[in-house]
């Protein structure tokens, strides 16, 4: 079935799938360390970091499974962000290079998918800072990978 038939892509699809996330954190993550809001969080960050996270939103977005796969998960994630006592100066600093970079590495610009892209950034951006405060009880269980999807758009505009 041809796209826009009555088929609607994954936002991973529509994205440009596993490669063009790939690009997209590899492109931020070389940046982050030299954002002075950023640098302290991701100066000494795992050079597997950027593939772990591309490999986390690609999943949450629609896309191949590589991050729950590789022993992941949505509590994997959180226990990520604990104790790191992240900022809201440093969430919007990170939400802010994530869409300049977005931009530059070409992920689609439609407003379709950028509003679901950037809900999901805000959403997780302000779920890592609250699970990164101090005293937060580790998960219980295995909760969900979140699965995040157009929205109320319903799809991409096809012309």
């Amino acid at each position: 079935m041809a796209l826009g038939e009555s088929e609607v892509p994954t936002l991973a699809e529509w994205a440009g799938g596993p490669a063009r996330f790939k690009t997209l954190f590899e492109t931020f993550y070389a940046k982050a360390p030299n954002d002075p809001i950023l640098a302290p969080v991701f100066a000494h960050m795992d050079p597997r970091h950027a593939a772990h996270v591309a490999a986390f939103v690609g999943e949450v977005f629609g896309g191949p499974k590589a991050y729950t796969e590789a022993g992941g998960g949505h509590a994997a994630m959180i226990r990520k962000h604990m104790g790191r006592h992240l900022t809201q100066e440093q969430r919007r600093a990170w939400v802010a290079l994530m869409l300049a970079t977005a931009d530059e590495v070409g992920m689609p610009d439609d407003p379709e998918f950028r509003a679901a892209f950037v809900g999901y950034l805000e959403w997780g951006t302000r779920l890592a800072v609250i699970n990164s405060a101090e005293g937060v009880a580790e998960p219980e269980g295995e909760p969900p990978m979140p699965v995040w999807g157009w929205g109320p758009p319903g799809g991409p505009w096809l012309g």
